[in-house]
């Protein structure tokens, strides 16, 4: 395809929207070859215009716009033998199972850890085991398994150890197991080099020699592949001639919930395990779930909207501030009375997370500030003797958005060493970075992808660290927000912007990673309210010229250009972009506009 010339550029341009309050550029998120596509796929099925191209901007061909819309398991999932080990871990579990042996369960401590384990235990309690679930401390343990937890678990019983979203690299861990005889399963996603550690088993897509193309999963989603081969495998060998076979569907509200919090591409099998698992969710079966769902008022259908901002930080908070191993004893649980119990302990921790969260990010925010205005680094670097290291994580996030370049928030601890998350913008490869600064020593360890890291640097090359990004990663960062631009699915009034429409719309859903909930823009919108609400939010209402109207919110930004703007614009026209959704406050469905641009049509060019 060649090039976009600056011609091509401006038309592209959405209500000629160069520069909005966010300083995007509003562009239409359809290309030329997508365009026809919509034609297409509106003309050969019959489907509305808006529909087409939603599907068509999301890659969707013509040829496959009736399989898009109604997301097989059948026939999106492979067979799970075509990866790499999958089915010496299926035999040696079978032989487990079967023996009736005890097996322990090693999880990470985030939400896809503990989705994982409570998947793989469920499914071994259907069929009579009592398997032990061992999440680690965060702060004590660290990531991934260790000598003293395997100890322990070979201790207790355990005849096999099986990790879940985390082992690939566990290789003096594992040294542990092999002198203790206890035979070692892994199965895990994250990304792995071609030294493997010595196990009897370790399915992971995104092992070098794995070419099952089923990289995009979250561990998971994995983990139910590794059922669905178990399922198999027990009933070929006769395990349920005379009991029923354990109903996998049941378990995909917990596939769901694990694959949209690690933000994993909501495309191909990973989009089907999300629609289905949503709809079992909508049941209401499992009581951990239905639990936190309650306390964190989750209202009306559940969406990926609430398992990412709502469920699943509950359950994080847990391994990030607390009791590490309160998302999988959750999610596994089958008393009512418990599962309450624990889904307000986890929000009250989550309360406290905020709390620290928000203290941690003034004083980062007023480093980083002062570090842009004298250095103007390519990547920030805050840190303190005072942050909780469950933390950072989400302070790193939080300095990325706000200026726009990756970020780092580090904890130090009494010896000056420092343990640090990173976040990094579309176009920066902070994972390979971080390697590069281990290989030259800067650092005490690292790894991680493009999007996101984590460091162990000693408080006197923290410096030197900044230094050594900024040489690395400078002309990538520029170029990276020299391109802020905002994608528009489609121009709206308030006049259109129905619940049919909302309805129609969700058809190409769930939205999330990898799949962009549609934007629209609402062109010359009258403000007729706007208001700061809650903790720093603009509710606002957008009047079109035939009178009908359009609630909005805006969700953290009465301090933020878009926000101002929107107060500042009482009783003027703006265009607004935003997202629709559902909202149910009082009882009555209405549909609502989440704000996520505002531009003046009297101040849109560059």
């Amino acid at each position: 395809m060649a090039p976009e010339t600056g011609a091509d550029e401006e038309r592209r341009l959405v209500l000629g929207v160069a520069r909005s309050a966010k300083d995007n550029a509003w562009r239409e998120r359809l290309d030329a070859g997508q365009s026809r596509f919509a034609m297409a796929i509106a003309q050969l099925n019959g489907l509305p215009d808006v529909l087409a191209r939603v599907m068509a901007a999301r890659g969707v061909e013509p040829d496959h716009a009736e399989e898009f819309l109604e997301p097989s398991l059948r026939s999106l999932m492979p067979d799970p033998s075509t990866l790499v080990d999958m089915d010496k871990a299926v035999s040696r579990v079978a032989d487990a199972v079967q023996a009736n042996r005890k097996i322990a369960i090693f999880g990470d401590y985030d939400v896809d850890g503990a989705t994982s384990s409570a998947v793989f235990a469920k499914y071994l309690q259907w069929l009579g085991q009592d398997p032990v679930i061992h999440i680690p401390d965060r702060i004590i343990e660290g990531y991934g398994p260790n000598g003293p937890a395997i100890e322990a678990l070979h201790a207790g019983g355990a005849d096999l150890l099986v990790t879940l979203d985390c082992g690939s690299t566990s290789h003096e861990a594992f040294e542990t197991a092999e002198r203790l005889g206890l035979d070692v399963v892994v199965i895990d996603h994250h990304q792995v080099g071609e030294s493997l550690p010595d196990v009897v088993a370790l399915v992971n897509p995104n092992r070098q020699d794995d070419l099952s193309g089923q990289g995009h999963l979250a561990a998971v989603g994995v983990t139910f592949l590794f059922l669905v081969g178990l399922n198999r495998e027990l009933r070929q060998r006769g395990a349920f001639a005379n009991t029923r076979q354990p109903d996998l569907m049941a378990l995909l509200d917990l596939v769901a919930l694990g694959t949209v919090c690690d933000v994993v591409p909501l495309q191909g099998l990973n989009r089907a395990y999300v629609t289905r698992g949503l709809a079992v969710m909508h049941q209401r079966r499992n009581y951990g779930l239905t639990a936190l769902a309650d306390v964190a008022r989750v209202n009306g259908k559940p969406a990926p909207y609430h398992l990412g901002f709502l469920v699943g930080p509950r359950i994080n908070a847990g391994g990030r501030i607390g009791d590490a191993a309160l998302g999988a004893r959750l999610l596994t649980t089958e008393n009512p009375h418990e599962a309450r119990q624990i889904a307000e302990q986890l929000n009250q921790l989550n309360a406290e997370r905020q709390a620290m969260e928000a203290e941690m990010l003034e004083q980062a925010s007023a480093e980083a500030f002062l570090a842009v205005q004298e250095r103007d680094p390519a990547v920030l670097l805050t840190g303190s003797d005072d942050w909780h290291p469950g933390i950072v994580g989400l302070i790193a996030s939080r300095l990325k958005e706000e200026h726009r370049r990756p970020a780092f928030a580090i904890s130090f601890d009494k010896d000056g060493k420092g343990t640090g998350s990173g976040r990094s913008i579309p176009g920066v490869d902070l994972g390979k970075a971080v390697r590069e600064a281990v290989e030259t020593g800067l650092l005490e360890k690292g790894g991680g992808h493009a999007m996101a890291a984590g460091l162990t640097v000693l408080r006197q090359k923290a410096s030197e660290l900044e230094s050594f990004f900024n040489t690395v990663l400078k002309e990538d960062v520029e170029q990276a927000s020299a391109h802020r631009e905002l994608k528009i699915d489609a121009a709206l009034t308030a006049t259109g912007a129905t619940l049919d429409l909302l309805e129609l719309l969700e058809k190409a859903g769930p939205y999330g990673a990898g799949h962009a909930e549609p934007v629209f823009a609402f062109p010359s919108h009258r403000i007729s309210f706007a208001d700061v609400v809650g903790n720093g939010h603009v509710r606002a209402t957008l009047a079109a010229g035939d009178g009908s109207t359009l609630k909005a919110i805006c969700f953290k930004a009465a301090d933020k250009p878009h926000g101002q703007m929107l107060l500042e614009g009482r009783g003027k026209n703006l265009h607004v972009a935003g997202s629709l959704s559902i909202d149910t406050w009082q009882g009555t469905p209405k549909v609502q506009l989440r704000v996520l641009d505002v531009a003046d049509p009297q101040k849109t060019k560059l």
